[in-house]
């Protein structure tokens, strides 16, 4: 196995993908928009992902946050309310908001599950701060620390309740960029103390199974390299400072905040400390050049992959995915 998760081109497998994840065999997958056409379609295709790998509990990601990063659409699927939602309902009635939550996160879960996706790229523990940039604005959870981690520690329960692992993001924080990392290389100036407030809900939930990191330079902790790349961020911020042990991946390596070739940018990512360098474009140049660029997955990281996946196995769905959606409207009415 080696430490990447890989995106595919299209609806289906093509012939070369097909040979090339039975040679490569990938950590996982993510799917994307261009992978998802209906139920059936997409069930089928993460049936023969499974079928390739032959583990059953591989894992295969989306990002399925609601609001307006959504992969799978209406019609075919239901719109969800994005993180701005539960944080306006918090400030009426904190109970009710992380109950509306759990409950969000369970229904996504049923989503999910039925076509065959274990993993999602969900909850943001971002902490929004004025000025920023858009890019996570009303994804996040809110504006204060604990608020955050209340409301991201509800949405870890209900998706691991409903069968799926949630993966805390964007370690150690991307609430205070001031440029989209899709398209450039922010550098935050904040000072180490300043900071604490964005390490703050990524600590309280530090027993995550999965995080997810951002190509973001922090000063106050390397002024060279983004968080990705930062073997100082990872171990000493990530590992020792927030306590976080679990799998740790990077964000997208295809993003503009990062320069060089994609296979570098994979390497350099696990060289620094990352689990799974994460590629999610589905171009096959890419791919096999991070496959011929990577070493086989550590022993660490193949027991933090497997322990992830471990959280979800004994997961039975429980109540029904119009039951648990008019539970949560009910709640969210209040705000």
């Amino acid at each position: 196995m080696i430490p990447a998760i890989f995106g595919l081109s299209g609806l289906t497998l093509t012939d070369d993908e097909r040979a090339f994840f039975r040679d490569s065999d990938p950590a996982g997958y993510i799917l994307f928009g261009r992978n998802i056409a209906n139920r059936e379609q997409l069930r089928r295709l993460t049936d023969e992902l499974r079928a390739i790998d032959g583990r059953a509990d591989l894992p295969i990601l989306i990002d399925q946050e609601g609001g307006r990063v959504a992969r799978m659409k209406s019609p075919e699927w239901p719109d969800f309310p994005s993180g701005a939602t539960f944080d306006a309902l918090y400030e009426r009635a904190p109970a009710s908001a992380i109950e509306a939550a759990r409950l969000n996160a369970m229904a996504l879960a049923a989503m999910l599950t039925e076509v065959g996706i274990n993993v999602d790229c969900l909850p943001l523990l971002d902490v929004r701060q004025p000025g920023a940039s858009e890019v996570i604005g009303d994804r996040a959870l809110g504006s204060e620390p604990m608020r955050v981690a209340a409301l991201g520690r509800a949405i870890l329960g209900g998706l691991q309740d409903g069968g799926v692992v949630g993966i805390v993001k964007h370690i150690p924080g991307h609430g205070r960029a001031l440029l989209d990392t899709h398209e450039a290389l922010p550098v935050v100036t904040a000072s180490d103390r300043e900071l604490q407030t964005d390490l703050a809900p990524f600590a309280a939930l530090r027993d995550a199974a999965m995080a997810m990191t951002c190509h973001v330079i922090f000063e106050a902790w390397d002024p060279d390299r983004p968080a990705t790349l930062s073997p100082v961020i990872i171990d000493s911020v990530i590992r020792q400072r927030v306590g976080f042990h679990g799998l740790l991946l990077s964000d997208d390596l295809d993003m503009k905040a990062l320069s060089g070739d994609v296979p570098s940018r994979a390497a350099a990512a696990v060289a620094a400390g990352c689990d799974i360098a994460l590629n999610c474009w589905g171009r096959m140049n890419d791919m096999v050049g991070i496959a011929n660029a990577l070493d086989p997955i550590s022993t660490v990281s193949r027991a933090r992959l497997e322990g992830a996946m471990d959280r979800i196995s004994g997961a039975t769905g429980g109540r029904a995915f119009a039951t648990l959606v008019d539970q949560r409207d009910a709640l969210l009415a209040v705000a």
